[in-house]
């Protein structure tokens, strides 16, 4: 095992807050400034990292080995010329806030990410995830995202359906040079519409939050209160003083597997459409909580098997969440993911994917 690396400490720019050092940790404030910094690491053969948010990313213990790319551009415009036709263009720099973008939105009357209020991290993380929630995803209302090619080492802009959107997945997400992103994002251009109403509720639990039926619409400012209300009950919501918050938000996919699969579950398992002919999306947590892990299961300092007092557990508040409790390393995650990842197969056969992006350790 290589020694750790020395440095500036990552783990203060993940929400996980776990990770070593970084060898170089550049910041990029512009789009000019990112492509400057990501230039110069590939030409000078480095390994490459690119960070903005931190809430979907897990660093080993003994750092990255290279150069960190921190992205901290921030802003964005709106173009309502199309405005007569119900709709408007906003582009949105990679490094922007993501939540104070939809509360900006849903505040000015522009529909269609209020079901993603909460989330934490960049704008420009979304599109490489298809980050979602609560029945809606980035890919529905994306028009264009701006990137930085470094294979051929020029500005590529791709549409909607260039990119390749899935369940938390994208072309961008698929595609590497040497390991990491071949396309570092600049920016993201979202096209929303006009008006109070939100878009068709889809999920159950929102609809029912609401007081609505499923596919109903109501105002979007409810939507982004409601989501915001079960997003904090469950943790989702990044608070300081709350452990249950220095997390990488849902640690597990929900599973994508055959209709046969599906069909040898108990009854209650709850199944959604995933989209592809003859697979079925499963909920993850779902599986963990019937495979025996309660809220708050983790990892003590002691006898490795106490509840939420450890280092490391599951959300007291969510299954779904491995949580720092405060003094964990990124190996105390990863010991209580594998603890229910590997439980999880053992009771139903089913193999869960880690969401978060794993640098320098794995599951």
């Amino acid at each position: 095992m290589s020694a750790p690396v020395t440095g500036p400490r990552l783990a203060d720019l993940t929400t996980a807050r776990v990770g070593g050092a970084a060898r170089t940790l550049v910041e990029a404030a512009t789009g000019q400034e990112i492509v400057a910094a990501v230039r110069a690491a590939d030409a000078a053969g480095e390994p490459l990292l690119i960070v903005s948010g931190g809430s979907n990313l897990l660093i080993g213990d003994d750092g990255f080995d290279g150069t960190v790319v921190r992205i901290t551009s921030s802003g964005f415009t709106v173009d309502d010329d199309d405005a007569t036709c119900g709709g408007v263009m906003v582009k949105v720099q990679a490094g922007h806030d993501w939540d104070d973008l939809v509360r900006y939105t849903v505040l000015h009357a522009f529909s269609g990410l209020e079901a993603l209020s909460g989330i934490p991290g960049s704008t420009g993380a979304t599109p490489v995830q298809n980050v979602g929630a609560y029945g809606s995803d980035v890919a529905q209302t994306i028009a264009t995202v701006r990137t930085f090619d470094r294979e051929t080492d020029s500005i590529k802009s791709f549409t909607n359906f260039e990119l390749g959107f899935g369940y938390r997945d994208s072309l961008l997400k698929r595609s590497t040079v040497g390991g990491s992103p071949r396309y570092v994002v600049l920016s993201v251009e979202f096209q929303l519409g006009l008006g109070r109403m939100s878009k068709p509720v889809r999920y159950a639990e929102l609809a029912a939050a609401l007081g609505i039926g499923v596919g109903e619409r109501t105002y979007a400012n409810d939507v982004r209160r409601a989501v915001l209300r079960l997003r904090a009950g469950k943790g989702m919501v990044l608070d300081a003083p709350d452990p249950d918050t220095w997390s990488t938000g849902s640690f597990f996919t929900n599973p994508i597997v055959s209709e046969d699969v599906a069909a040898a579950l108990p009854p209650d398992a709850p199944r959604y459409p995933a989209g592809l002919e003859g697979q079925v999306k499963l909920s993850a947590a779902w599986l963990i909580e019937r495979a025996g892990f309660s809220k708050g299961f983790g990892l003590g300092d002691d006898d490795g098997y106490a509840a939420a007092e450890g280092r490391a557990s599951l959300s007291t508040k969510h299954t779904l969440a491995v949580t720092n409790r405060g003094g964990a390393t990124t190996s105390d995650l990863l010991s209580v993911a594998r603890l229910v990842r590997d439980g999880v197969e053992a009771r139903f056969g089913i193999r869960l994917e880690p969401e978060p992006l794993l640098i320098n350790c794995s599951l």
